[in-house]
C-alpha cells in the first residue's frame, strides 16, 4: 500500500467519529489492551478535540488520543474515566496510538504524533505523557521522549513504560 503524503488528511474528532476509532482500535489491539465502544464514546464527549484523525483521502486510517491532566503519572484509572480530563491541564496524555496495519511503517504514526506533538505546544503544555511496552521505548525517543522506567499502570495484564517528551 503506498502512502501519497498529499492525500493524508489530519483532523480533530468529533462525537460522530465513534464508530471510526472503535474500528480502528478493535483492529490494531489485542481484545484485553483494547478500548471498548463505551469507552470511545465517553472520551469522545469530554475530549473530542484531543482526538487526532488521519485519513487517506477518504479513508480513516489512524488515531491518537488522550486527555490533558496536571498529574504527573499517567494511570490506568485515566482510561477508564474520561471526567477526569482537564482542559487547562499541564501535561497532554497519549493513551493510543493507532494505524492500521497496511498502513504501517509509512510514517503515519509519525504524522500523528508530530500533530499531537504540535497541538499540545500551540496549547501551551509542558510536555506530553505515554506509556508504552519495552519493543517500542526506542521509537518514541526518536521524537524526543525520555524513559522513566517501569510505569504504575499494567493495563490489559501487560508491562508498560513510562515515556515523558518535555517542552
Amino acid at each position: 500500500m503506498n502512502v501519497n503524503n498529499n492525500t493524508l488528511i489530519i483532523r480533530k474528532a468529533t462525537p460522530a467519529d465513534l464508530d471510526i476509532v472503535t474500528s480502528i482500535e478493535a483492529t490494531c489491539f489485542p481484545p484485553a489492551e483494547a478500548a471498548p465502544r463505551e469507552a470511545f464514546e465517553e472520551r469522545l464527549a469530554h475530549y473530542a478535540d484531543h482526538f487526532l484523525l488521519i485519513f487517506d483521502g477518504e479513508t480513516p486510517i489512524g488515531f491518537i488520543d488522550g486527555f490533558v491532566s496536571d498529574e504527573m503519572v499517567l494511570t490506568d484509572e485515566m482510561f477508564s474515566d474520561a471526567s477526569l480530563h482537564n482542559p487547562q491541564g499541564a501535561w497532554q496524555m497519549i493513551f493510543g496510538l493507532n494505524t492500521l496495519p497496511a498502513y504501517r511503517n509509512r510514517g503515519v504514526a509519525a504524522r500523528l504524533i508530530e500533530s499531537f506533538v504540535q497541538l499540545a505546544k500551540y496549547e501551551e503544555r509542558k510536555g506530553l505523557i505515554l506509556t508504552c511496552k519495552d519493543k517500542l521505548i526506542h521509537y518514541y525517543a526518536k521524537f524526543g521522549f525520555v524513559n522513566e522506567g517501569e510505569s504504575v499502570s499494567d493495563h490489559g495484564g501487560a508491562k508498560w513504560y513510562q515515556m515523558r517528551l518535555t517542552f
